[in-house]
This record gives C-alpha cells, sequence and structure tokens, in this order.
C-alpha cells in the first residue's frame, strides 16, 4: 500500500465506524442534546457530512473558501440513512479526489486556512479532516452514554 491508499483506507474505516454509530441511535433520540448550546445528534451527524464537503472544497481550492452555499442547509433531515444516501454523491468525489493526489503531492501542497489559524501540507490537512469525524463520533457515544442509549461496538 502507498500513503494515499492508506489515507483512503484511514478515511473509509472513519467513516464506517461512524455510520456504525449514527445508524444506532433511535430515530426518537436524533434531536437529543445534552444542553441548550450542543448540537443535537441529527445536528452533528449533518456537520460532519457538511464539513467534508465543505474540506471537500477547500482542498480543490488548496485554502478556506470566501463562501460557501451548503448543499445541506436546505434540506430538512429525515433520517440517517437518508441523510447518507444524499451526502453519497459528495462523498464519492472527495474519495475520488483524495485518489487522485501523489504521494509527492501530499508534502509539497499547502493548505491555506489562515483564517482558521494554520497553513498546513496536504497530508496533514488529509489527517485533520479524518480526525474532525473521529472527534464527533466519539462525542455522539458520550452523548448515547449520557442519554441511555445503548452504544454500538466500534473497535470491531
Amino acid at each position: 500500500m502507498n500513503a494515499i491508499e492508506i489515507i483512503v483506507l484511514n478515511f473509509e474505516e472513519v467513516r464506517r465506524r461512524s455510520i456504525k454509530v449514527w445508524e444506532s441511535i433511535p430515530e426518537i433520540s436524533l434531536d437529543w442534546k445534552p444542553d441548550l448550546n450542543a448540537l443535537s445528534m441529527k445536528d452533528m451527524i449533518r456537520h460532519v457530512l457538511d464539513s467534508e464537503h465543505y474540506y471537500h472544497l477547500a482542498l480543490l481550492n488548496k485554502g478556506s473558501l470566501t463562501s460557501y452555499d451548503s448543499p445541506f442547509e436546505k434540506r430538512i433531515f429525515t433520517t440517517v440513512k437518508d441523510e447518507l444516501a444524499f451526502a453519497q454523491t459528495y462523498r464519492t468525489q472527495f474519495i475520488n479526489t483524495v485518489k487522485s493526489f501523489s504521494e509527492e503531492d501530499l508534502s509539497n501542497v499547502k493548505i491555506n486556512r489562515s483564517d482558521a489559524g494554520y497553513i498546513r501540507t496536504l497530508g496533514d490537512m488529509l489527517m485533520r479532516i479524518a480526525y474532525h469525524e473521529s472527534v464527533h463520533t466519539g462525542q455522539l457515544l458520550d452523548y448515547m452514554r449520557t442519554a441511555g442509549i445503548e452504544r454500538p461496538k466500534v473497535w470491531d
């Protein structure tokens, strides 16, 4: 395996485990949140999917976007399966873009997110994108524990 293949495998494993968590949340609990200022469970799922699309465009732009029209913003969240189906086209485009990079690109291409406080190599940015989803999946597992919802085993 080369570095790009390993990065893609990491994205696939992170998403597989996220989906395992997302699909285990009872529909009746999707609006649950630990406090008034927190994201609900469905908002967190939507945030992860929408952020991946934003990050994809930022990678293509080699930096933050000056404006972003979210394809998710006007959609009403119905079910996790519907949300995943809607996001699949964007996910496929993102993964295909990652597969199009060379190993040299990982070190040589810079992603300028100075508005967010950093400029990083493409390789670093790809790891940050996967980490972002992983953190939110962990948050959802904590939400589920707090709400008394049975949690799936993600370490299979």
